[in-house]
């Protein structure tokens, strides 16, 4: 009997049928060397996306993606290594801050970001407003890195799970990002290559989030963490809030700064509270004294840690004590609050479109960002506010990039005569519990 086919293999998923471990190996690894070609692998994408993958095949998925490239050995670190995930949303700024303040605490982080896309911010494209700041690194390199400071900010290297850069450009115009096993095995091979001892996640729920409902955030946090323990590496999920930014600051200097302030002891409470947790848990799954959090912010040792990488990737550290190193503005617009009473609704999605138009994010890869626009959030959810209160201030370079969002950005403040529930930033959790 002859092997199967490509065809033959969209067949059997397109009708529901399971795929064997050598179907999905022969699959990835056909279309990382470029024999399988896009549109063979954009029909199998969509048969996943409407079929699914069941646990073992999405186990076998994840190992071939994970082994499509490098993979890093870390095992000569000393202590627990230990990354966080964060499924994206706007103002999501917490692995800056959340990082160092780990390694503060003697865990090595590992910490491998992505850009923004969309709505949505990104980490590398946030830490590269930084004078010099570099975050392109061959495997060697990331692990000196590592070994030197017990941190590295990072991207994905071009030899690290070349499977899952491909397969993501690809679902990106197929629209087939938001497919379960798709995120899940995405998210996971880089990270199960990262030579983890734990992993924790914060998979974002509500309108500024990629998963913008309660069921399917957790569905996308079971899955995470059932790859998890199928690979052997300890997982945890938090889910969290994301119908409003988290802080204050969209945009990308602008969130440097709003992250240094929580280094420094302060920031906005939502954005203090998940950096804090997140922080706690990643001190869990290391076997390390939790309590240690806020000594590491406190005693400066945090701060002291991000100077410190920032200096090893080539940045300027000085810019931990001198925010106009960063790029700035040339003007700044305020909108003001047309209605008297409580801030009801402060819609992320709308924010965050508003950043992105205003350049500070990406209608699709490749786009240039603005580092120095962005917007500042001035009031949120339960805030009592009167007419001409700030609702934003709206950093731009011209006047005319204001105009072209205006009307936008102020829909997406809903002011009522009586204040919404206080809503909790824990939604749920999910996965280890030592």
């Amino acid at each position: 009997m002859s092997a199967p086919t490509v065809t033959d293999l969209i067949a059997v998923k397109r009708d529901g049928g399971p795929l064997s471990d050598d179907d999905i190996k022969y699959l990835i690894a056909g279309y990382t060397d470029g024999s399988i070609p896009d549109y063979q692998m954009a029909a199998m994408t969509m048969a996943i996306y409407i079929r699914g993958l069941d646990a073992d095949e999405l186990s076998v998925w994840t190992d071939a993606m994970l082994h499509s490239g490098d993979v890093l050995d870390l095992s000569r670190m000393e202590g627990p290594t230990v990354d966080k995930h964060s499924t994206g949303g706007v103002g999501d700024k917490v692995s800056i801050p959340l990082a160092p303040i780990v390694a503060a605490c003697g865990v090595n982080v590992p910490m491998m970001s992505g850009r923004g896309l969309g709505h949505t911010g990104g980490t590398l494209d946030k830490l590269e407003t930084i004078p010099g700041f570099t975050t392109s690194f061959d495997a060697t390199q990331f692990e000196a890195i590592l070994a030197d400071t017990g941190l590295v900010l990072a991207g994905q290297s071009e030899r690290l799970v070349p499977a899952d850069r491909k397969l993501y450009a690809l679902r990106d115009t197929t629209a087939t990002v938001s497919s379960i096993p798709l995120i899940s095995s995405s998210i996971m091979s880089k990270k199960l290559a990262e030579d983890l001892d734990g992993l924790v996640l914060d998979v974002k729920v509500g309108s500024g989030a990629f998963m913008t409902e309660s069921d399917d955030a957790r569905r996308l946090a079971e899955t995470m963490v059932g790859i998890g323990a199928a690979h052997d590496v300890t997982v945890s999920a938090l889910i969290t809030a994301m119908d409003q930014p988290l802080g204050r600051a969209v945009g990308n200097a602008n969130e440097i700064a709003e992250s240094l302030d929580v280094l420094a002891g302060g920031g906005p409470d939502d954005l203090v509270e998940i950096t804090k947790t997140l922080a706690r848990e990643m001190l869990r799954l290391a076997h390390v004294d939790e309590t240690k959090v806020d000594d590491a912010i406190t005693s400066g040792r945090a701060m002291e840690k991000l100077a410190e990488v920032i200096s090893a990737q080539g940045g300027n550290p000085a810019v931990t004590e001198d925010r106009s190193l960063l790029p700035l503005p040339e003007q700044e617009i305020v909108i003001e609050a047309t209605d008297d009473g409580f801030v009801t609704r402060c819609d992320a999605r709308t924010i965050g479109v508003a950043a992105m138009r205003l350049g500070a994010g990406r209608r699709r890869k490749g786009d240039d960002i603005d580092p120095a626009v962005g917007i500042r959030v001035e009031a949120k959810l339960g805030d009592r506010i009167s007419v001409g209160d700030p609702l934003a201030v709206v950093g731009v370079r011209n006047r005319s990039q204001f105009e072209e969002i205006e009307e936008a950005l102020l829909s997406a403040w809903s002011v009522e005569e009586y204040a919404p529930e206080p809503r909790s930033l824990i939604v749920d959790r999910v996965g280890d519990e030592l």
